[in-house]
This record gives structure tokens, C-alpha cells and sequence, in this order.
């Protein structure tokens, strides 16, 4: 066998040119403690305009992880910990998933003020089934509408919120922070600006006669309210009282007014989320292009949208024949 010329030999030592650089070891007084990180991070966010119920998700599933495993100090968490507390949660994948993306989120901005040197986390996923929620129809809509006792005040306000949310996209929290000042009577217009919309993005949307006279109704009817109660805001979703319809990002009446029309009447995607996959549907049958549902709908990626919009196979095939 032929000797090996000494110039094929790398006298370099590299063996561990592509390990981790390992962090260098630090005493418990130096690290710093979850609980702290948490707290700086959620100040960060305020400050930044980030809505209340995301402000909320992060300090409950940060605090869950943290309890779960034991662990108080950032430097201690690894993906091996993250599998761990994904696998004590007796939860649907779907769920974890949600948890799991609040917890990514925290992690990232740890990496982002320097407080961990690499993103371990980027790789860890949960698999979900991908069924798309079907949206509410016309039919429910009016079938509800039907039901509802328009002139009880709770009712006027249950019908003009579920016909806000079908027929303009809205979310419910965006309604729950609804004004007078966003309202355009005269030319039937929503002017909605980035404090309450989940993108902080300006957005205008029209509706329709029916919606027109609703939102008359209601506005007039909690004037009369307000001044009855000596109660100062300008809120086009109130209480019976006057005052605030949602004291907290989990707690509002009106969706869980919802859910029990949706139980009691057996309509089954009378809720939030079907309500804006109904506008989105409807608005796709009407001729809208994708980008327009979307700007409508407050999305930043199209497909999101798509989610949305319940599409099966036949129906794209079908559609898109006429393009033949």
C-alpha cells in the first residue's frame, strides 16, 4: 500500500470546530430566575401596545411551565425539559400546540435581550390534525336572529354583535372594545384603529342596512342606559349597568351568551370563530379575492386565510373551471 503523502495530512486540530460552544457555568446569584424574566417581559410588551389577553397567555403558560418542571432559572431550561412538560399535559395536541407556540414566543425574546445564547426551541413542534372548522351560514344567522328578543336590551346587543362579527369579520375581541368614535352612521362605515385591532393596523369596513339600523338602535339605548346610571364612557357594547362588558381577556358576556344560544337552540357554529370563517366564506362566494378577504379579516399571511375560507377538493376543482 502506497504511504500517504504527509501533505494529505491536516496538522490542524478541528475535531471540535462544529460543537456548542458549552455557556460558561454561572452561580446561582448571577443567573436569572424565570419569574424575572417574565416580569421584565410583560413590562416590554405593555409598553409596546401588545393586547392585554396576549400579555395574559404568556404569564399563564410561562408560570405553567415553570411549575410543572421545577425549574427557576432560565439557563435551566432545555428541550429535553420542554418535551418533559409537553408530555405531563393531558390535553389535545391542539392545545399543547397553542401552549407550546406562548412559550416559544417568551423564549424568543430571551434571545432577543441576550439572555440566552441559542434557540434551542425553534425545533421542537407538536403535530395536529389539520381540519378546518367549518363557518357559520346565512341560515343560522337568521335562524338565530329569529330567536332573539330584539327588544330586550341583552338581546339587541347579542343580535348586533353577531351580526357585526358575520358580517364585517371583527373579532370579538375588537368589539369588546368598540366605541362611538369608530362607528360612521352616516356613511355605514367601521373605522377601526390599530389600539383595538389584534394587528394594530388601521382598517375600514362597510355594512350593510340591517346592521345600520341595529347599531342606531343600540347606540341610542345605551345613552339612555348611561345617563340612568350616571356612567361616563362611550362603549357600544355595555352592560345592563353601563359599565365595562369584559373585565378580563378570558371573561365576556357576550361570547358566553353565544355559547349558550348555540347549546339551547342547537346551532352549532354559533361562536366567534365560525361567525368570521361565515364572513370569509361569504365574502369568497360573492367574488372576493383572497388578498381582500384577508385585509378584511386583519391577517398578515394568506394563509391563514385560506384556513378559513373550508375549501374542499371538489369545490377548488369546480372553481377553478371556469378559468379553463
Amino acid at each position: 500500500m502506497a504511504k500517504k503523502k504527509s501533505v494529505f495530512t491536516v496538522k490542524e486540530d478541528l475535531n471540535n470546530l462544529f460543537n456548542e460552544p458549552s455557556a460558561p457555568s454561572k452561580s446561582n446569584s448571577e443567573r436569572l430566575p424565570i419569574d424575572n424574566a417574565l416580569t421584565t417581559i410583560t413590562r416590554q410588551m405593555e409598553v409596546s401596545g401588545n393586547r392585554p389577553r396576549t400579555i395574559s397567555d404568556y404569564s399563564i403558560y410561562v408560570n405553567h411551565f415553570k411549575d410543572t418542571t421545577g425549574l427557576a432559572y432560565l439557563s435551566d431550561i432545555t428541550a429535553e425539559r420542554i418535551y418533559n412538560w409537553l408530555s405531563l399535559m393531558d390535553v389535545s395536541n391542539q392545545t399543547k400546540l397553542i401552549r407550546l407556540k406562548c412559550l416559544k414566543a417568551f423564549l424568543s425574546r430571551c434571545f432577543y435581550n441576550g439572555w440566552l445564547v441559542r434557540q434551542f426551541w425553534k425545533t421542537i413542534t407538536i403535530r395536529v390534525d389539520s381540519n378546518v372548522k367549518e363557518g357559520a351560514t346565512e341560515h343560522e344567522i337568521r335562524t338565530l336572529l329569529s330567536l332573539l328578543d330584539l327588544g330586550d336590551f341583552v338581546q339587541l346587543q347579542d343580535a348586533t354583535a353577531t351580526l357585526l362579527m358575520f358580517k364585517t369579520g371583527i373579532r370579538i375581541n375588537t368589539i369588546i372594545y368598540l366605541e362611538n368614535r369608530h362607528i360612521d352612521i352616516t356613511n355605514k362605515l367601521l373605522k377601526l384603529d390599530g389600539a383595538i385591532m389584534k394587528n394594530h393596523d388601521q382598517l375600514l369596513l362597510p355594512f350593510d342596512d340591517t346592521l345600520h339600523r341595529l347599531l342606531t338602535v343600540l347606540v341610542r339605548q345605551n345613552d339612555a342606559i348611561r345617563q340612568e346610571y350616571g356612567v361616563h364612557n362611550n362603549y357600544v357594547f355595555i352592560t345592563k349597568q353601563g359599565g365595562v362588558i369584559s373585565n378580563s381577556p378570558t371573561h365576556n358576556n357576550i361570547q358566553k351568551r353565544l355559547n349558550k344560544y348555540s347549546k339551547e337552540f342547537g346551532l352549532r357554529n354559533i361562536n366567534p370563530h365560525a361567525l368570521r370563517r361565515g364572513f370569509a366564506k361569504s365574502l369568497l362566494i360573492k367574488g372576493a379575492n383572497i388578498a381582500e378577504i384577508s385585509k378584511a379579516l386583519g391577517h398578515s399571511n394568506l394563509a391563514v386565510t385560506t384556513q378559513y375560507l373550508h375549501l374542499d377538493k371538489e369545490e377548488v376543482a369546480e372553481n377553478l373551471r371556469k378559468y379553463l
